[in-house]
Formats: structure tokens, C-alpha cells, sequence
């Protein structure tokens, strides 16, 4: 099965210069966070999904789960049954590596298999050293494919440490060495995860996790590059090659200039220039992204409020962000609490074409309350006229992903804004 990409587009040029702004706005066309809401149903998931390509998985639950709080964000409250049986039942999607540990399409099987086929690549102190690991416990890695063949899925403790040499590692994984051999054969493809409990993830074969009479094609490394950074490309709307590098199948694109200068000459992709960026640093838009950009330069994008994981595909490239939005954002997880600027689990806030705010949330599932800790607004790049203009929208966007969550009510325990505190500064109430 290989991923299907867009047929011929149209022939019209977009204009000779874009502005930042324009560039914005085709991004959250092309992620779904402008314009028409997908359905909340399995076909709407199905189309967010196409359009980002990837999901990243987090185990934070401090809200929801990240993949959750992205499809949420663009389709709003949806039946979580309906992700599930798109996983576990139909197969539609398996966990792989995308930019991070993510939920990923089958049709994107072939393009992930590259890594699958090539993986460890002995070219690093660190690639040798896994693939001598790997020679050395072969016992340990035949051990989990024959309990697996022979007993079906099974958790991560269904295993025994067969290790003849413990994995050595500064990290979390030293010593853990049934982890470790079991990360390595689901890079491979030669396992893969076939349901989750909790946080819990059961493993099994590869083959019996993937859609019945599913073709294995492998692809050439040129076709892959090719096919990746077109898909990227339409998640992204316009991007340079370094934007392509850092999206979906990050830092996966060998070759990545001349497969480029190939798909221009094709006509699938258009140079563009960026209004303030490098000259020699060419901006490219996808020929399939024309009505879109069409639809941005007349004004029609349809604009949208939303509340953004942290995790978020849009935000996943940090100086893009920067870049594009004049919004710094970092992650503040793993931060000691007295040096946090904003605080543990935030939220950007989308309005319109621009971020404008950050919310620090956290769900109380013992009182059903959503508090948000900090609110805080981005008064040194919004006018106060815009800011108080979003609030309705920002406070309807709480109340919305508070359903989603499962609470009540919110309560604003900490900070907010003045510009927001007349709306932020009570509780709000669900429904």
C-alpha cells in the first residue's frame, strides 16, 4: 500500500512575493485549523489525519492526551471510539517514528519502511554500538518474536530479560533491556504496537497488526524523499527545504535539494519568495495548495479560535513558529518550578491568524474542574483593542475543551490577564 498523493492541480502561479501573514494563514488552512470544521465524526478524523500526516504521542495526560487535544483543536468534541477503532480495528493507523514517537498512516507504510529496512545504520559511535548490542543478544531478540508467535500480544513485562549484555545508557533506558530490544524490532517494523491499556502498550507481530493483504513495497530512496516532502509540503503550505527537513519524517529527507529542484522542474512545486526572509533561502508551495493560497489572498480562510497541545503539528518546529508567529515557545515539562516563565502543561491560543495568549492547564478529575493555573496574553505583539476583541472566542474555546476533558467547570486559580480578566476571572461553566 503506498500513500496516495494529489493529482494534477491547478496551472495558476500564486503571487510573486507572499507575506508573512499569507504564509500564516495557508498553514492553518492546510492543518484544518482555518476554514470549515472537519465532521467530528471517523470520516472528519480521517481528513485532519490525511492533512497532517502524524500524530505525536505523549504520555502526559495533565489535560488529555496530545494526539487527542490535535484532533480536538480542528473537528472539536469527537467520540474517542471512533480514533480507537481506527487504530486497533481497522488498522488505519499504527504508532511509528514520524518527528517524534507518533500515530502515523498505514498508506504511509511504504515511506516509513525506509527507516524500517536501514535501521540501526552503523555510522555513528552510537549506531555501532547499538548494532554490536543487538549481535550480542540474539537470544533475547528471538525470545520476544517466539513468545509472540506463539502466545499472540503481549505487554512489555511479558518478556523475560534474556540479555547476555545489559544495554549501558546515561538515560532512562540503562539496563532495561526487554525495552530496549523490543524499541529496536518496532523501528525494524518487525513488531508493532497492537493495542494500548492505559499507558500500558501491547506488543505483537508485525504482520498480524497490518490490514489483511496489505502490499510490503519498497520503495527507492529518491521516491521516498520525494513522496515525504510533497506531504509535508501540503501540511505545511509553504515552507523552505529546512521546513520539510523538520516535518513529518524529520531529518529523513537525504538527497532533499535535488529531489526539490526535481519536483519544480515537474511543475508539482513553486518557488515563492517571502516578504523579510533570506533570498537564498527559496520558500516552495505545492501545486495542490494553489485554491487554498487563492482563498487566503482573497480573504475567504475562515478564521478560527483554538486552544493548541503543545504538541501541536504547527508548533513542532520551534524557529518556524518564531519565524512566522513572533511567538518564542518552549516546553516547560521538565523545568524546575521556581525558573518556569509560564508554567508546566501550556496551551497556545490560536485567534484568527495569530497566537494570541498562552493558558497553563490542569485537569481536577476528583472536583471535574479544568483550572487553569496561568493565563497569560501576548500584550508585547497584539494591540489591547485585539486582545480584548478574542477573549469571547478564547473563553468558549475553555469551556469546549473542558467538555471535551471531562470537566464541569473552570477556574482561574492564578494569573490572568487585565485585558482578559473580565471574561477569565470567574468560573465558567460547562454546557
Amino acid at each position: 500500500m503506498t500513500s496516495p498523493l494529489p493529482g494534477p492541480g491547478p496551472a495558476a502561479s500564486p503571487a510573486a512575493e507572499l507575506d508573512r501573514r499569507a504564509v500564516r494563514r495557508l498553514a492553518l488552512v492546510r492543518q484544518r485549523l482555518a476554514g470549515p470544521p472537519p465532521s467530528p465524526a471517523a470520516d472528519g478524523l480521517r481528513e485532519v489525519l490525511r492533512a497532517l500526516r502524524c500524530l505525536q504521542l505523549d504520555p502526559v495526560g495533565v489535560v488529555a492526551p496530545s494526539h487527542e487535544l490535535v484532533l480536538w483543536s480542528r473537528v472539536g468534541a469527537f467520540d474517542r471510539a471512533d480514533l480507537d477503532r481506527l487504530r486497533w480495528e481497522e488498522r488505519w493507523l499504527f504508532d511509528y517514528w514520524a518527528h517524534a514517537a507518533s500515530v502515523v498512516l498505514t498508506e504511509d507504510h511504504a515511506l516509513h519502511h525506509l527507516m524500517m529496512r536501514r535501521y540501526p545504520r552503523g555510522t555513528s559511535d552510537h549506531g555501532r554500538r547499538l548494532t554490536a548490542w543487538i549481535e550480542a543478544n540474539g537470544v533475547l531478540r528471538e525470545h520476544i518474536l517466539q513468545r509472540l508467535a506463539e502466545r499472540g500480544p503481549q505487554p512489555t513485562d511479558g518478556f523475560e530479560d534474556l540479555a547476555a549484555v545489559p544495554w549501558e545508557s546515561s538515560g532512562w533506558t540503562a539496563g532495561r533491556n526487554v525495552e530496549r530490544m523490543l524499541d529496536v524490532l518496532w523501528t525494524q517494523g518487525r513488531v508493532m504496537v497492537a493495542g494500548r491499556e492505559g499507558r500500558r502498550r501491547h506488543w505483537d507481530l508485525a504482520e498480524r497488526c497490518l490490514p489483511e493483504g496489505m502490499e510490503h513495497i519498497e520503495l527507492p530512496e529518491a521516491e521516498v524523499v520525494a513522496r515525504a516532502a510533497e506531504l509535508a509540503l501540503l501540511a505545511l503550505g509553504a515552507g523552505r527545504a529546512r521546513d520539510i527537513e523538520r516535518h513529518f519524517l524529520r531529518d529523513r529527507y537525504p538527497g532533499l535539494g535535488g529531489v526539490l529542484a526535481e519536483l519544480v522542474e515537474r511543475g508539482r512545486v513553486l518557488r515563492v519568495r517571502v516578504a523579510g526572509t533570506r533570498p537564498d533561502d527559496p520558500w516552495y508551495v505545492h501545486r495542490d495548495a494553489l485554491p487554498d493560497l487563492e482563498r487566503v489572498e482573497s480573504g475567504e480562510w475562515g478564521p478560527r479560535t483554538a486552544l493548541l497541545s503543545p504538541f501541536d503539528n504547527l508548533l513542532c518546529d520551534r524557529e518556524r513558529t518564531e519565524l512566522l508567529w513572533g511567538f518564542a515557545f518552549r516546553n516547560e515539562m521538565y523545568v524546575p518550578r521556581a525558573r518556569r516563565e509560564y508554567g508546566y502543561y501550556v496551551l497556545p491560543v490560536l485567534h484568527g491568524d495569530r497566537l494570541v495568549g498562552r493558558a497553563a492547564l490542569r485537569m481536577d478529575r476528583r472536583t471535574g474542574t479544568l483550572n487553569a493555573e496561568d493565563v497569560f496574553a501576548e500584550e508585547g505583539t497584539q494591540s489591547t483593542e485585539d486582545l480584548a476583541e478574542a477573549v469571547p472566542a478564547v473563553a468558549a474555546a475553555l469551556t469546549d475543551l473542558a467538555g471535551f476533558a471531562g470537566a464541569e467547570r473552570v477556574r482561574f486559580p492564578g494569573r490572568v490577564p487585565e485585558v482578559w480578566r473580565g471574561a477569565l476571572g470567574r468560573e465558567l461553566v460547562v454546557g
